[in-house]
């Protein structure tokens, strides 16, 4: 019975996996006109090949089905990359692109989105990991530096034996790129142990928690109202 529940499971799912894979390739196809064919031709090349050396050693059919299989993986390695390359693409510019490849860098790291945001929409991102505290700041270079500034002077008040790192997402000058911004976090030197990784993400939620449950007027904020001395500030 359970044997029977466990393939009923998997083909249900199956379905989802390949609309999940052509909506992929539509998507990637809007930015890469030439995906198909791009891919088409990984394939038979690799296979390709593989058979005229099955051919040259006498075994064409054992080297004819290997080559089968590593086509296969080859396109799909390939498909992988320019379909990734292709959503880095669109979401270049949009707001929240940065939390979006953070909330995806992989395990060990602790993203919170949006810690500080000024009216322009300029936003900072932290993410912790055995890096220590990454600021990531996506909008306009020059109003993104005094926001940084100030959320390093935060985390020096409350994790100062952490080392916290800034990084600006774009194309200019100093920025990294949203496609590389995944690589140059991981890049970063480890300092931090396990344990000190959940112990520094355990202040900064405690401090998250102190500001939340701090008495605030509903609705929309009274014009001249001032927010009471360490609370949280609308920058």
């Amino acid at each position: 019975m359970a044997r029977k529940e466990t393939t009923t499971a998997a083909s249900a799912a199956e379905p989802g996996r390949l609309k999940q894979i052509a909506l992929t390739y539509k998507m990637t196809r809007r930015a890469d006109s030439k995906i198909g064919l791009i891919i088409a031709a990984v394939g038979i090349v690799t296979f390709g090949v593989f058979l005229a050396i099955g051919f040259w050693i006498d075994h064409p059919v054992y080297l004819g089905i290997l080559g089968f299989v590593l086509a296969f993986l080859a396109m799909a390695i390939v498909f992988g990359r320019r379909a990734e390359r292709a959503a880095f693409g669109q979401m270049e510019g949009q707001p929240g692109a940065a939390a979006a490849v953070l909330d995806k860098i992989g395990r060990g790291w602790t993203t919170t989105p949006a810690v500080a945001m000024n009216r322009s929409q300029d936003v900072v991102h932290r993410t912790v990991g055995k890096a220590g505290i990454v600021l990531v700041a996506e909008g306009n270079p020059n109003r993104l530096k005094p926001l940084l500034a100030s959320e390093k002077k935060k985390m020096a008040r409350i994790v100062a034996d952490v080392p916290v790192h800034d990084v600006i997402v774009g194309t200019g000058e100093g920025q990294v790129e949203l496609k590389k911004l995944r690589t140059t976090l991981l890049k970063l030197p480890r300092v931090l142990q396990g344990p000190q990784v959940t112990a520094t993400n355990d202040r900064l939620k405690a401090m998250g928690d102190l500001m939340s449950n701090m008495p605030l007027p509903k609705g929309p904020m009274p014009k001249g109202m001032r927010m009471p001395r360490g609370g949280p500030k609308m920058r």
